[in-house]
Formats: C-alpha cells, structure tokens, sequence
C-alpha cells in the first residue's frame, strides 16, 4: 500500500475539513465497524482516549459500539477539560450516550478488546512515566488491540519506537498509511496487520 508523511497526510486532513467534511465520526464509525465485523457485542472493550484528536476518533468509536450492544469504556487519563474541538464534542456524545469515563485502570479489570487511541500521528517525544506505565499494563494483558493510525509509542514518520510502543494486533490507518509503519523496524513490528480507511479522502500518488 503507498504510504505517506505526517505532514502530507495533515495536508489532506486540513483540506477535507476546510471542505466542511466532518472526518471524526467517519474514523470512529470505521473503527466500530472494523471491531464489529471481527467480534460479536458479548465482549467488552476498553477505549484508551489521549488528550488530542486521535482520543476523539476512539470516543466515536467507542459510542459507536455502545448503541451497537458492546459494553464499552472509555479511560481518558487526562480528563475531558482540554481536549481540542472535535475530541471534545465527541466525548461529549460519549457522555450523551450514557457512556462513563474512567481516569485510571481499576485492578483486575481486564477487557477482551482494546481500541488504542491514545496518540496517532502527532507523537514525537519518548512516552513519560505515567503514559509508558498504561502502555505496559495494556501489552501485558495480551488481548487482541486494534491501534488506530499508529501503534502508541511510535514516530509515525520514521517507524521508531519512543519508548515501548503498543504491540497491536491490528492498526487501522485513516486517509492513508503512514512511512514509519511500512519499514521494517519497531513500527512495523508495532502495527500487526495494517489495514486503511481513507475516509473518502483522496491523495496524490506519493512522490
């Protein structure tokens, strides 16, 4: 599959919403549907929201998947207050919906499915201590996990490891697959199987 840099993809990103083309709920809607297909509603989930867009996609998903039967939840460590626009309307659909947010990991309490929305493309500095502790715990529970854009932990653009990254077993790009996944190394590793929603989105063969 092409794949693509940070900064071109943010380009297109950019463009569809200057278009009025509302891309959150199509992300959150793909991810549901990827879960959906995959897995009946007996099992529970847990959504990892982070404080930027990429928490926003996995709220949507997460909704998305509550009217769908799941039993869904949501864990926002940095709370709901300073999320961006759009992450912060989808949390409040979260909220709207009945769903309840979490700020930590209650002890034992162990989902059969998570979504990995914690930092997409925009991560480039080493995870601290606090957000490597949640992604260790996450990794040792080895239950299937499905990333969204990139793996946790991963330079989107360079496909290196800052820190100990997610290991999912799906990572599901939106608008198109980034560089830092499609060479061999952490990123790669990280992903599992890359799939790609373009959300109607559509980009200039790369250069």
């Amino acid at each position: 599959m092409p794949s693509y840099s940070v900064a071109q993809i943010r380009r297109a990103e950019q463009l569809a919403l200057a278009s009025g083309r509302a891309l959150m709920p199509l992300a959150g809607r793909a991810a549901a549907e990827f879960i959906a297909a995959r897995f009946p509603p007996e099992h529970t989930l847990l959504a990892l929201a982070g404080p930027g867009n990429n928490g926003g996609d996995a709220l949507e998903a997460a909704t998305r998947l509550l009217t769908l039967g799941y039993t869904v939840r949501v864990l926002l460590p940095s709370g709901p207050a300073r999320l961006p626009p759009d992450a912060a309307r989808a949390w409040a659909g979260w909220h709207a919906a009945g769903g309840e947010t979490q700020t930590s990991l209650g002890s034992g309490d162990v989902p059969d499915i998570v979504i990995d929305g914690l930092f997409g493309i925009g991560l480039n500095r080493t995870l601290d201590a606090d957000w490597q502790a949640l992604v260790d715990t996450v990794n040792s529970w080895n239950v299937p996990v499905l990333a969204l854009d990139v793996p946790s932990g991963i330079d989107a653009d360079t496909g290196a490891a800052l820190g100990r990254p997610i290991q999912a077993h799906w990572t599901l790009s939106f608008i198109a697959a980034t560089v830092g996944l499609s060479r061999p190394g952490p990123g790669q590793i990280a992903a599992g199987e890359r799939h790609v929603d373009s959300l109607g989105v559509t980009l200039s063969p790369p250069a």
